[in-house]
């Protein structure tokens, strides 16, 4: 056979094990994983370092408005030169509806800014405005172009769906075979919170850890899944921060729901000891739901352990800490009015191989499961996430041992700090490819602008998961009668 590239010298690592091994590469994809292969138009040697599939990113903010009307720091090109920069060769960022927009409106604006991505990516759209014609028209046309996932909201006033509306948009979700995300937090506890809080002068960035307790993520968690498994919808729990969320996630998997979640570096890495820092410093560690403690994540590493999670993903919500971003309402705004967020698209690989991998927290394996292989099933990527003939050259290559403080300019995105900085972090993606072309390699980057291309996706794979069947739908106990 002949190759276009040949990766020698390497440990291979996958889900489901390591070996010494040589990869063969033609046309794009993997053509062949052997003990030694010979030839290639360009030979790498991996030189002993870990060759692994690279990391698919799949919760991040790319050149997307908030509600409130603040434009993320990254777009596309940006965004993927940092994912890049930290092991990614691909990401699904969000496609965000506002209220009045038609999803065709949505996907035609992200197509354009997505086209300057250097790696490959697909969209999760965000939904806040489920009329009937998005419902029944819209999102079926999205669904079979392969956004084949979207995301919905229980808090934020401009983003909340209410009960009944998520039952809507599960019902089409599951018709279709699409997987639905939910940010889950009590909008009325998190209000009345805020209420208490404002009038009693409790406004500076500490307080916003305060105002969205731990009970209104677990309330919201339990609230979503009833819901889904009453129409027996796929589930995906974002950014799980509390020991009891993880929890009911857990339980209702061990039941049979089909349910999936992730958690976020983020909330094993800071506390929200972090929001009480001098001034208004502490606004870079805003993000919803809050930074909890340290006892919180200890919690969540036993459950990205025990598989309770498919992925730690970034979350990267890039505002700056200037009037464009964090401070658009005032220099002084009160917690409520400052964009809430964090950049973390590159630190997100890098910190959870040192503190998983060399800390002895997770296996290499697990890394791999949960950077990568993981998301590709759930998410349906179907030519990506694993090292095997046939699938996409995806390939990150990391030297396990090399050590690195975490400094802003490493980052290469558009942000003005990083949560992460000062950190030392052991193990560095040294070189990066999609489709079999390098993206970064020892440190530069080697990818043009608009290299990436759209992946469509198919539907989430729930072979795993028997799913729940309500008695209320269950034409064996309602005298015959089929309401799903």
């Amino acid at each position: 056979m002949t190759f276009d590239t040949v990766i020698h010298g390497g440990t291979v690592v996958t889900a489901d094990g390591l070996f010494k091994g040589d990869l063969g590469i033609r046309d794009g994809r993997i053509a062949a994983v052997c003990e030694t292969l010979q030839g290639g138009a360009r030979r790498i040697d991996a030189g002993g370092r870990l060759v692994m599939p690279g990391g698919i990113e799949t919760h991040a903010h790319i050149a997307q408005e908030s509600s409130s009307g603040v434009m993320s720091a990254d777009d596309y090109l940006s965004g993927s030169i940092s994912a890049a920069f930290g092991g990614n060769s691909s990401f699904i960022p969000f496609a965000a509806q506002h209220r009045g927009q038609s999803v065709d409106e949505v996907i035609a604006t992200y197509d354009a800014r997505g086209s300057r991505s250097v790696i490959d990516y697909s969209y999760h759209l965000i939904i806040s405005d489920p009329t009937e014609t998005v419902l029944r028209e819209e999102l079926p046309r999205a669904f079979a172009r392969g956004i084949t996932s979207f995301k919905v909201f229980m808090t934020y006033d401009l983003m909340n769906l209410g009960d009944g509306g998520m039952l809507d948009i599960l019902s089409v979700a599951r018709a279709h075979g699409a997987i639905t995300m939910v940010h889950a937090e009590n909008n009325d506890m998190v209000s009345w919170m805020n209420g208490r809080l404002a009038a009693k002068g409790l406004t500076a960035p500490r307080y916003h850890a305060i105002s969205r307790p731990e009970l209104a993520e677990e309330e919201a968690i339990n609230r979503a899944i009833q819901l889904a498994k009453l129409v027996d919808a796929p589930l995906f729990i974002v950014h799980v921060s509390t020991a009891g969320g993880a929890e009911i996630v857990r339980r209702e998997q061990w039941n049979g729901a089909k349910l999936y979640a992730e958690t976020c570096p983020h909330y094993l890495a800071l506390t929200r000891d972090d929001l009480d820092r001098p001034g208004m410093e502490g606004a870079k560690f805003m993000c919803s739901p809050p930074l909890r403690d340290a006892a919180t994540q200890e919690a969540l590493w036993k459950h990205i352990r025990m598989g309770t999670f498919v992925g730690v993903h970034s979350d990267h919500a890039p505002y700056r800490y200037d009037e464009t971003g964090k401070f658009l309402n005032g220099a002084d705004a009160p917690y409520p009015k400052i964009a809430n967020g964090m950049p973390g698209i590159a630190a997100r690989l890098p910190y959870l191989f040192s503190e998983g991998v060399v800390k002895g927290r997770i296996t290499p394996e697990q890394f791999v499961a949960l950077s990568a292989t993981n998301t590709a099933k759930v998410f349906g990527c179907t030519t990506k996430g694993r090292i095997a003939p046939g699938w996409d050259a995806d390939i990150a290559i990391w030297d396990p041992e090399e050590t690195r403080t975490v400094r802003l300019a490493d980052q290469h995105d558009n942000m003005d700090y990083t949560p992460f900085e000062g950190m030392a972090l052991t193990g560095v993606p040294k070189l990066v490819m999609t489709r079999g072309q390098v993206i970064v390699e020892e440190d530069k980057l080697v990818a043009r602008e608009g290299q990436g291309r759209f992946f469509g996706r198919a539907p989430a794979d729930l072979r795993a998961t028997s799913g729940y069947m309500a008695k209320e739908f269950d034409p064996r106990q309602n005298f015959g009668t089929e309401l799903r």
